[in-house]
C-alpha cells in the first residue's frame, strides 16, 4: 500500500493532468456512483486488494427510518429518514444531518462515504457517516420542525453515541436542530452528552468558531493555493454560489482579506457587480427578504451564469452536481473552491484539469467544519473550553498541514488535486482497516 512523504513545502504549482480510469462517455450524476468512482481511482493508484475495496466502498450500516409528526393543523404527515454509516475503522461516524425535500439514500451513501475521506484527509480519528430527511424545511414551522427532529433523533438514537457516531449541522440544519438531538437523547438514556452531536449552541457544550469553521478552513486552503499558483488573494476576484452559512462567512472572510466578491447567488438567483458586493450588507439584505436577488447597486444574473462568469475563484457552496459536462468548458475561474460536497463531477474533473484550472477537492476544501467539530468533541469529552483564537489556530494548523500532504501524494503521483487527496485519504482508512483486521 502506497505511504505519503513527510510534508514538505512545495514549489510547483498544481493542476496537472488527471490520470483517472475510463469511465462512461455518457454522464452519471448519481452522487454515490461518483464518489465510487472517485474512491475506484485512488484504489488503482494505491493497488489495494479487491477484497479490501469492496469493503472500503461499501457502507457499513444503512438506516431507513419512518418519521410520523403531527403537524400544527392536527394531521400527521409521515417523513423518511436516513443515518448511513460509511466506515468506523479510524473512530466513531461523523457527519451532518441535511433536511431537504431531494433528500434520497444515494445521496447521503455518497456524503457519508465523503465524509470518510474527509476525517481522513485531515487525519482526525472518525469515521463517515451521514444523515437525511426528506423534507421542505422553508415550509414547516419551527414546533414542527421540533417534533420531526426528536422524532428522528429517537429512531436513529440506537446507533449514535458520542463513542459511536456524531451527528451535525448540514442544509437546512443548524445549532438548534444540534440542541433538539441532543436534549432526545440525554433524555432517553436518562444523563446529560454533550458529545452525542457537534455544533450546538455555545450554551450547550457548543465549540467557540464552529459556526464559521467551514469557511474559515476553506479560506485557509484558499490561501495555500493561492501562494503556489502565485495569486495575490488581495483584489482577487470571488464568486460565491449558495449563500447560506457557509457561503455567506467565505463572503465575509474572503472580504477581510480584501479580495472582491463580484457575485452570489442562492436558490432564487443571483447577484453581480464588478465593483464587489458588500456582504455585510448582502447578509443584512437576505435576511429581510429571505433572497439576495434584488439588492441595491448589483444587477441579476442566474446561478448558470455566475457559475461561468469570470473570477479568479469560484466557490461552489450549495449542492452537488453544478460544475458537470455541460458547462465545464465554459468555466472562467482559475481556482474552484469546492465549500459544497460534490460539486463536480468526474468529467468536469477531467475538462477543469485540461484546462488548467484548479479545483481544490470538497474533502479537503470544506473540512473545516468537521475539523473544528472534531475540537468540539474533545472539549466535551474532557470538559475543556478553548477559546475562538485558540480554535482558529488550531484549524489552520491542521487544515495547511493536509494542504501540503495532499499536494505532496500529488507530486508523487502525478495527479491534480483530487486525486492526491483521495489517494492521501483512503490510504490512511485502507491502512486501518488492514491493522484492524476482520472480525471473526
Amino acid at each position: 500500500m502506497a505511504t505519503v512523504a513527510k510534508p514538505t513545502t512545495p514549489t510547483r504549482q498544481i493542476g496537472a493532468p488527471p490520470m483517472v480510469p475510463r469511465i462512461a462517455p455518457r454522464e452519471d450524476l448519481n452522487p454515490f456512483r461518483i464518489a465510487q468512482i472517485q474512491f475506484d481511482m485512488a484504489a488503482e493508484f494505491l493497488k489495494l486488494d479487491p477484497g479490501l475495496r469492496q469493503i472500503l466502498r461499501t457502507p457499513k450500516r444503512v438506516l431507513e427510518v419512518s418519521l410520523p409528526t403531527k403537524m400544527d393543523n392536527g394531521q400527521v404527515k409521515v417523513f423518511t429518514g436516513y443515518r448511513v454509516q460509511h466506515n468506523v475503522s479510524r473512530g466513531p461516524g461523523k457527519g451532518g444531518i441535511r433536511y431537504h425535500p431531494n433528500v434520497t439514500l444515494d445521496e447521503v451513501k455518497a456524503l457519508a462515504a465523503w465524509m470518510t475521506w474527509k476525517t481522513a484527509t485531515v487525519n482526525v480519528p472518525f469515521g463517515g457517516a451521514k444523515g437525511g430527511v426528506i423534507c421542505d424545511p422553508k415550509r414547516m414551522s419551527k414546533s414542527e420542525l421540533e417534533r420531526m427532529t426528536r422524532r428522528y433523533a429517537s429512531e436513529i438514537l440506537p446507533i449514535i453515541g458520542p463513542s459511536m457516531d456524531i451527528p451535525a449541522p448540514d442544509v437546512y440544519t443548524d445549532a438548534q436542530t444540534m440542541a433538539w438531538i441532543m436534549d432526545t437523547y440525554a433524555m432517553t438514556i436518562g444523563h446529560s452528552a454533550h458529545g452525542v452531536v457537534t455544533g450546538k449552541p455555545i450554551s450547550i457544550g457548543g465549540s467557540e468558531g464552529r459556526n464559521e469553521a467551514t469557511a474559515r478552513g476553506l479560506l485557509y486552503v484558499v490561501e495555500e493555493a493561492c501562494k503556489l499558483k502565485k495569486i495575490s488573494l488581495r483584489g482577487a476576484t470571488v464568486a460565491i454560489q449558495g449563500f447560506g452559512n457557509a457561503g455567506a462567512t467565505a463572503a465575509r472572510l474572503f472580504a477581510e482579506k480584501k479580495a472582491k466578491i463580484v457575485a452570489l447567488s442562492d436558490t432564487r438567483g443571483g447577484v453581480t457587480n464588478s465593483r464587489g458586493i458588500d456582504p455585510i450588507k448582502a447578509i443584512r439584505y437576505k435576511e429581510r427578504s429571505g433572497t439576495v436577488v434584488g439588492m441595491p447597486g448589483a444587477s441579476r444574473l442566474s446561478n448558470d451564469e455566475l457559475l461561468t462568469m469570470k473570477c479568479d475563484i469560484l466557490v461552489p457552496a450549495a449542492l452537488e452536481n453544478v460544475i458537470t459536462l455541460h458547462n465545464a468548458e465554459a468555466v472562467k475561474a482559475r481556482i474552484v473552491a469546492e465549500a459544497a460536497n460534490g460539486p463536480t463531477t468526474p468529467h468536469a474533473d477531467e475538462i477543469l484539469a485540461r484546462r488548467g484550472i484548479t479545483v481544490l477537492p470538497d474533502i479537503l476544501a470544506n473540512a473545516g467544519g468537521v475539523t473544528v467539530s472534531y475540537f468540539e468533541w474533545v472539549q466535551n469529552q474532557e470538559g475543556l473550553m478553548w477559546d475562538v483564537d485558540e480554535v482558529n489556530a488550531r484549524l489552520q494548523k491542521i487544515i495547511v498541514r493536509a494542504f501540503h500532504e495532499m499536494v505532496d501524494t500529488m507530486r508523487k503521483h502525478h495527479v491534480p488535486p483530487r486525486a492526491g487527496a483521495m489517494i492521501l485519504a483512503v490510504g490512511r482508512v485502507a491502512e486501518a482497516t488492514l491493522v484492524r483486521g476482520l472480525f471473526p
